[in-house]
């Protein structure tokens, strides 16, 4: 367990805490994605969006989301916030690492806050020229690293 928490404290300190990612959400099996604007407070993602999107209706009826960034892959369930100004927290850090979209959306009626908390988190990675792929299971609380190997591999 100890290793888990050293290697998700590293891992969200790779991330940052904020980033443009791409957010996929899905209802009746269709699935869009888009990127969005997001901030890292206390291991969740948060990001904020207009409630006549059609994310927001694909949201509110299914919470099961995805983020994607570089080589890092989240899966994680979302839900309603508010308002944004009702969230301090995330207004701060949002005026600071996104201060146009801040300024332009935060305060209209419409502007709803989201959260994912993530379930499970996926990492590729490369040690000595080796590709690995670092898992980590927020639900189990593990942690695995695994050498990538192709069937033609051996």
């Amino acid at each position: 367990m100890e290793q888990f928490k050293e290697k998700l404290e590293k891992l969200f300190m790779d991330i940052g805490s904020s980033r443009k990612m791409v957010l996929s959400t899905s209802y009746q099996d269709k699935v869009t994605s888009r990127m969005m604007s997001i901030i890292v407070l206390d291991g969740c993602f948060y990001f904020q969006t207009d409630r006549t999107f059609r994310k927001y209706e694909q949201m509110k009826k299914n919470p099961n989301v995805a983020l994607c960034i570089d080589n890092f892959q989240i899966e994680g369930v979302c839900r309603e916030l508010g308002h944004p100004s009702e969230n301090p927290d995330f207004c701060k850090e949002y005026e600071k690492s996104f201060k146009n979209s801040y300024d332009r959306y935060t305060s209209h009626a419409q502007e709803r806050l989201f959260v994912v908390k993530p379930c499970y988190i996926q990492k590729w990675i490369y040690e000595d020229g080796e590709p690995f792929v670092e898992i980590f299971d927020l639900g189990e609380g593990s942690y695995s690293k695994t050498l990538y190997r192709t069937s033609q591999q051996k």
